[in-house]
């Protein structure tokens, strides 16, 4: 792919390349394998004491060591039935990985000079609904967090948890530590919300499937959460959403990097999500399409032979919308005999037998005459906020696959992102074939340049 010929004009930096000088407020979020063992603890601890030292006002959110939810969680279903699944005892066990996390923190920073404690998520408070186990933040106060961390304390908040308006423990979803790291950036109005993982930010597709992946610089809120939803791992979904809503800036980066030694040091590279527009802008005549996706944990239902009546399609989707099933992906045909229809939809694999358990029930009242599920499939897809202005972008997927002999089953698409559904077999020599097809792998590519 050619260099853009706008290209020679200097580039933006992206707020996650350095620092203005002067003091800010910073949110950094530490996931689980950040605080893996008491190492990766003190590693921790010298990344956000560098971040102290440059007299920036510093929060920290943890989440529960590599492991230790599912070993509570696995504790926790040994001893009660399903139904205390989503009941605040439940919450209450899985709330404590978090907190463990918080205070080996805290106790590793003081020990290393700083000001520091911890706090768990009902101090803050952190006012939440009270669906337990996928809770949803509903407050936080600005104060008295953002007093204590002016005031030059650093706060390590226990991630994942709040406290309902009755005044019982709540947790908010696996990954739910990424979506408390936001929210505590917008109740402290915070400069950014740094999240570290184990990588250095957010790739054109997944380094493991194609080697030539790129970091990507920056990319626009509503990019990575097509990435997100569409099955990369690297934030959770709410998050983005979060970001999105309350206009934070999150930078994605890895906590394996060395800390800085210098107030005045140029950051660790990463990732900036949700990046101010006019630091988008130039990039988006230089590169339609940001990244490939690929979704492992997709399955497809197909519903066979369905009269072909108005609202048969509705009482398939309509029960499955009130069990809380998301489905994506619809594709009606005709069937071989006249006057029915096929009806496919792809969903997550984890809901794929409720589904097939629910409109079994319903077999008679919807009057199709089969159900079929496939666990085999595999969904990619290609995010780019620039297709929203360029014409042949569905084109150059459909060729490429078709020029490899890969079969398409089922297509959606959004204004920033087209995906499709494929073979599992299939599915990492699509994702080189797209990512190549894209532009994304050639040396010069702005967007993805790790600097």
């Amino acid at each position: 792919m050619s260099k853009p010929q706008n290209q020679s004009s200097p580039q933006k930096a992206s707020v996650c390349d350095g620092t203005d000088g002067g003091s800010q407020r910073i949110v950094m979020k530490f996931g689980g394998t950040s605080v893996a063992d008491p190492e990766a603890i003190e590693r921790v601890a010298r990344l956000v004491g560098a971040e102290a030292d440059k007299g920036n006002g510093v929060a920290v959110v943890v989440s529960a060591m590599a492991g230790e939810t599912d070993r509570l969680a696995a504790l926790a279903d040994g001893l009660s039935d399903m139904g205390a699944v989503q009941s605040q005892d439940y919450d209450m066990v899985l709330a404590a990985g978090e907190q463990v996390s918080a205070g080996l923190v805290a106790l590793a920073l003081r020990r290393m000079g700083f000001k520091a404690r911890s706090w768990a998520g009902w101090q803050i408070p952190i006012i939440t609904d009270k669906d337990h186990a996928k809770a949803r933040i509903i407050h936080i106060p600005e104060n008295p967090l953002g007093a204590a961390i002016d005031g030059g304390e650093i706060a390590i908040i226990a991630g994942f948890q709040g406290i309902s308006e009755e005044g019982t423990i709540t947790t908010l979803g696996r990954g739910g530590s990424d979506t408390s790291a936001v929210a505590i950036a917008a109740a402290l109005k915070a400069d950014r919300c740094d999240i570290y993982t184990d990588v250095d930010g957010v790739y054109t597709t997944d380094p493991r499937i194609e080697p030539k992946a790129r970091r990507l610089r920056s990319i626009s809120g509503e990019e990575m959460l097509e990435m997100a939803s569409m099955g990369a791992g690297v934030l959770q979904t709410r998050s983005v959403e979060l970001a999105i809503k309350e206009g934070v800036t999150i930078c994605v980066r890895s906590s394996f990097e060395a800390p800085l030694k210098t107030p005045d040091e140029t950051s660790q590279p990463g990732t900036s999500i949700g990046e101010p527009q006019g630091n988008l802008a130039d990039r988006l005549e230089q590169h339609i399409i940001t990244g490939v996706t690929p979704d492992h944990k997709a399955a497809r239902i197909s519903v066979m032979s369905v009269p072909d009546l108005p609202g048969r399609a509705a009482l398939i989707f309509r029960a499955l919308a009130d069990a809380s099933i998301n489905i994506d992906m619809i594709v009606q045909a005709p069937s071989r005999i006249n006057g029915y229809a096929n009806i496919s939809f792809s969903l997550e694999e984890s809901d794929l037998a409720r589904a097939q358990e629910i409109l079994a029930h319903q077999k008679e009242i919807i009057g199709y005459q089969a159900l079929h599920a496939d666990r085999s499939v595999s969904k990619i897809s290609v995010i780019g906020i620039g297709m929203k202005s360029h014409a042949g972008v569905a084109a150059t997927m459909f060729e490429a696959l078709s020029k490899h002999n890969i079969n398409i089953h089922n297509i959606a698409t959004s204004e920033i992102k087209i995906s499709v559904l494929i073979e599992a077999q299939y599915s990492a020599h699509a994702v080189r074939v797209l990512h190549e097809a894209y532009g994304l792998s050639d040396d010069e590519i702005s967007i993805g340049e790790s600097g």
